[in-house]
């Protein structure tokens, strides 16, 4: 069972440029939706056996936006983007995982 710190409660578009959740703990994670466009670790994105990064970040454009945000059962979403890529699953770990506020990432633990 997932623990509080990685259970969504709410998502929204935050502004033109963010997503924010609110998770079961409280806790609220703003993300630059560009940002978690490149985080995808879709087969596509992230070379499967080496682990490494397949997408040229100049290939996705300064304006990227999600189109479309589906629950993936009770552990992850799918985002279709503007750029047509879909494939990608965040789960819910990993977004708490690529929360950048300060709680998340203390100073000098980047």
């Amino acid at each position: 069972m997932e623990s509080d710190a990685h259970t969504p409660q709410r998502i929204a578009q935050s502004g033109s440029r963010h997503l924010a959740i609110t998770w079961a703990d409280g806790h609220e994670s703003r993300y630059e939706v560009r940002a978690l466009r490149l985080a995808c670790a879709c087969a596509e994105c992230v070379d499967e056996w080496t682990g490494r990064e397949r997408l040229d970040d100049a290939n996705v454009p300064a304006d990227v936006a999600p189109v479309r945000i589906q629950p993936v059962g009770r552990y992850a979403i799918q985002i279709e983007w503007s750029d047509g890529h879909a494939t990608g699953i965040y789960p819910f770990r990993r977004l708490r995982e690529l929360c950048a506020c300060a709680a998340c990432r203390p100073a000098g633990l980047l």
